[in-house]
């Protein structure tokens, strides 16, 4: 062991947290993410914080955590939502719903817009823009109405880190796996050890954004969908910030608008703003009029 790691080692376990140290990050935390942390997290937690600590040179918690509430760029808050964040999705996931979205969704969304507005698509947390780029393959691939009617494709985030990642659009082989190998073909390039990335037209369809769906000012940025896919995201918050997730989303939808929630999510025990509706192997959640 060289004497940097003998030293980075020495670091990290002169580092401790206290239960009210977590606790105090873990209000600040909620406060500006709507994220909660769990007692069963605090490993998860202390861990990254440690490391932030660590690579800006802080003597220790309380002098980390001084900087990071009342630094005024607030570029080390969102290194923290960069870490604290977790980022896990593939092509295609959960596709019965794209398919129930080509099938059902678009065509009712397009008799009831006028002729001359876009159709406006929003995923919401978009992570490393497997699912935006989803959407965008099922529209050209399998929705006849893409040859008519104008689509505009948004995605957002609120780690900035995975945004980069998903304008570059580099995957490795486990993000592509559910791909049929000719949509493989057509859509990306082979890179080296066994990466690929998709091509520009298939990047060009989307615009990528940061969002904290609990910040209101950052949500009124975010205006007239049409349809949402917002799936994977309420699991993270507690019952506070989900009704104020509902919330903001139901806001950013066009009456009659649909939601996309993962299958693990339930509307109906969150808020009563949506009406709930059956398609076949998809229930949706729609904005009344």
């Amino acid at each position: 062991m060289s004497p940097q790691q003998v030293k980075a080692n020495a670091d990290a376990i002169s580092i401790n947290l206290t239960s009210g140290d977590f606790e105090r990050f873990r209000d600040f935390f909620y406060r500006k993410t709507g994220i909660y942390f769990e007692d069963s997290k605090r490993y998860f937690v202390d861990k990254r914080i440690v490391t932030r600590i660590q690579k800006t040179d802080h003597q220790g918690f309380r002098d980390y955590f001084t900087f990071v509430r009342f630094e005024r760029s607030g570029g080390e808050l969102q290194q923290l939502i960069n870490a604290m964040t977790v980022n896990e999705t593939y092509f295609f996931r959960e596709s019965y719903q794209f398919d129930c979205m080509v099938n059902h969704t678009l065509d009712e969304i397009v008799r009831n817009k006028p002729a001359n507005q876009p159709l406006r698509i929003w995923s919401l947390p978009s992570s490393t823009g497997e699912e935006a780029y989803s959407v965008a393959i099922y529209l050209m691939e399998y929705w006849p109405g893409i040859e008519t009617v104008d689509v505009e494709l948004y995605a957002s985030d609120i780690d900035s880190r995975v945004l980069d990642r998903a304008k570059r659009g580099i995957y490795n082989q486990r993000s592509v796996d559910n791909l049929p190998s000719n949509l493989l073909k057509k859509y990306f390039k082979p890179l080296a050890n066994e990466r690929y990335q998709a091509c520009d037209d298939l990047r060009n369809c989307v615009d990528f954004s940061s969002v904290n769906v609990i910040d209101p000012n950052d949500m009124r940025k975010h205006r007239g969908f049409d349809l949402v896919f917002c799936r994977n995201l309420l699991i993270y918050f507690d019952d506070t910030s989900r009704r104020l997730a509902a919330e903001a989303i139901y806001d950013a939808l066009n009456p009659k608008g649909y939601l996309f929630l993962g299958h693990s999510e339930s509307m109906s025990r969150i808020s009563s703003l949506f009406k709930v509706v059956k398609f076949p192997n998809c229930i949706v959640y729609q904005r009344g009029t």
